[in-house]
């Protein structure tokens, strides 16, 4: 059985994946600042999407974006809008989207892309 770790790895690969085929550039993965760290950070032509990634084996614990709470989703504009200042995007339009990445029944697996799931 694959560890968390692993699992939340490969979530944001299938991610990253899902964002590429669906027209964005992946601009960098794994972005730390000292403000926290966001998962994925896209773009789709002037639009610079912040993406946080919840991978789970199933939907027994409930859909993985509930995940990312109020505390969480703080952190994460924190921390975007520390990657903003320093890239000097101030003028740029921006999206906090959330991408659940989930194994349904069969094996398959499910990416649903929350587009916009909370503001600044």
């Amino acid at each position: 059985m694959v560890d968390s770790k692993e699992l939340g790895r490969r979530g944001e690969e299938l991610a990253a994946q899902y964002l590429t085929a669906h027209g964005c550039s992946i601009v960098q993965k794994n972005y730390r600042c000292p403000m926290g760290e966001i998962d994925i950070i896209a773009r789709r032509g002037e639009l610079v999407i912040f993406a946080e990634v919840k991978t789970r084996r199933s939907g027994r614990f409930g859909r993985p974006g509930s995940a990312v709470d109020f505390f969480k989703q703080q952190k994460i504009i924190r921390s975007a809008s520390w990657y903003i200042r320093q890239k000097g995007l101030e003028d740029s339009r921006f999206r906090f989207d959330v991408l659940e990445v989930m194994r349904i029944p069969g094996g398959q697996i499910s990416v649903n892309h929350i587009k916009g799931a909370f503001e600044a």
